[in-house]
């Protein structure tokens, strides 16, 4: 019995042995051919997305501080409260009293665009839609002194259309047309307004009419420089469509009410005889064809908040915003010439200094072998994905500073790595810096949550691993 006892003990650690042997074999094949993790359920991405905003709430922000110290910036700025970012990453260049709080005046017609694009894109328009127009939207109706895009009853227009006459012409009555047409009423267009400040945790920006045409609505230049992040992020394509669009006439004979007549000369009397005339009107933005890569986005102006503009533009992949409110001026020459100047101080100084450098592909998700856990790898992904602003710090141009650009890629020993591995968790660092000065550190983080495997698995992966 004995005997039988022994040999029932070592055939059953032969059969141990064989099984341990056979899943070492196994694990390290898998290991061999592993060129991908398994990719995320909907869920886990959901997962990791609420855990980096949540996390790394600061680096989330539409807008924020740079990661270095950038020291003084003698900018000659002529308007009251000013802000300059980085549209990428919303990365603050510049800002002077830019939490003050202040009508936007027109510049409140970007939150009317951006409610109607939202509403497009959730399929409730499309823009070749005819738009009905109330009275309350005609120009003859509008308050003195509006701008205008010469709405009237009767007339055909399409969304597209509207969005133009408010983007080029600023017109008053366009918004009025639109927030009927979204919502039914004024005061459930301007609620929708108030939401989407309320949901972008804009807490000064808010608003009691579609046109900017009242005093009570209220905005900072932080704030609105944060909207405009979040409307080029979500509509690149208006700032083609819309904001830099030269210019605009209406009505056309398509757009003409019933029984209209189209602008046409009658000599046959002897004098001219004008019936309806389209009305020609440049954009506002006095900067479209005159600054570089100017390409948006709009003014504002009434006379508690001075002459306001929001503009953005673009060289070489890199995109600046800067926000200018209660400019000077006694008459609009005088504002136009404000804002072509802050305009032009703030984008042609922030060419001059600084650029947008993206992490290589590779670095976008690096793939991590995990041993003696429940999945074979994982993911290490930065916590954020956006552009790094890099300053003009070295080299004798912007060019040559591109070339001393150092990036240094920093992983944890996977022998420190926890018991259970969650989504978010730091596993290794990126550090870039330029010839030598350190700019910033991006964490790399666990795309996904991974336990542990069981005593068997961790102990054939130790052979594994060697």
């Amino acid at each position: 019995m004995k005997i039988l006892k022994k040999n029932c003990i070592a055939v059953s650690a032969a059969v141990v042995l064989a099984g341990f042997c056979s899943l070492v074999a196994v694990r390290k094949v898998a290991f061999n051919k592993l060129d991908s993790a398994v990719p995320l359920a909907v869920d886990q991405v959901g997962i990791l997305k609420d855990t980096l905003s949540s996390r790394y709430a600061e680096e989330y922000a539409l807008v924020k501080p740079l990661p270095y110290n950038l020291g003084s910036r003698n900018l000659d700025v002529w308007a009251e409260s000013a802000i300059l970012i980085d549209v990428s990453n919303g990365c603050i260049l510049y800002q002077k009293n830019a939490d003050e709080v202040i009508p936007p005046a027109s510049m409140t017609k970007l939150f009317c665009m951006y409610v109607v694009e939202e509403a497009a894109i959730n399929g409730q328009f499309s823009y070749s839609d005819l738009i009905p127009l109330p009275p309350e939207s005609w120009a003859c109706n509008m308050p003195p002194h509006s701008s205008l895009m010469f709405l009237g009853e009767g007339q055909k227009v399409t969304l597209g259309e509207l969005l133009l006459g408010l983007s080029i012409c600023s017109g008053n009555d366009a918004a009025y047309a639109l927030a009927y047409a979204t919502s039914g009423s004024m005061g459930e267009f301007v609620s929708l307004m108030n939401q989407t400040a309320q949901e972008l945790n804009l807490t000064h920006t808010y608003f009691e009419e579609s046109s900017g045409y009242s005093e009570k609505n209220t905005t900072t230049p932080a704030e609105m420089a944060a909207f405009c992040r979040k409307y080029i992020l979500n509509h690149p394509e208006s700032l083609k469509r819309y904001h830099s669009v030269p210019d605009f006439s209406y009505p056309k004979e398509i757009n003409l009410a019933s029984g209209d007549v189209p602008a046409r000369q009658d000599f046959s009397q002897g004098i001219p005889r004008h019936i309806t005339m389209p009305i020609y009107q440049k954009n506002t933005n006095p900067l479209l064809g005159k600054l570089e890569g100017c390409d948006g986005l709009k003014t504002g102006y009434i006379e508690e908040s001075g002459y306001n503009l929001s503009l953005t533009a673009e060289r070489n992949g890199t995109r600046f915003l800067s926000v200018t409110m209660k400019g000077p001026g006694s008459n609009t020459a005088e504002g136009q010439a404000g804002r072509v100047h802050d305009g032009t101080e703030l984008m042609e100084w922030a060419f001059a200094n600084f650029f947008d450098y993206q992490l290589s592909e590779d670095l976008h998700s690096i793939l991590t072998k995990l041993y003696g856990y429940k999945e074979k790898a994982l993911n290490l992904i930065p916590a954020w994905d956006d552009a790094v602003t890099i300053p003009f710090i070295a080299g004798e141009s912007l060019e040559a500073c591109k070339e001393l650009i150092n990036v240094t890629v920093n992983l944890k020993e996977r022998r420190t790595y926890p018991e259970v591995i969650n989504a978010g968790d730091e596993l290794g660092l990126i550090l870039i810096d330029v010839g030598g000065t350190e700019i910033c550190r991006i964490p790399l983080v666990s795309d996904r949550t991974v336990e542990k495997a069981n005593i068997f698995v961790r102990a054939a992966d130790c052979f594994v691993r060697k």
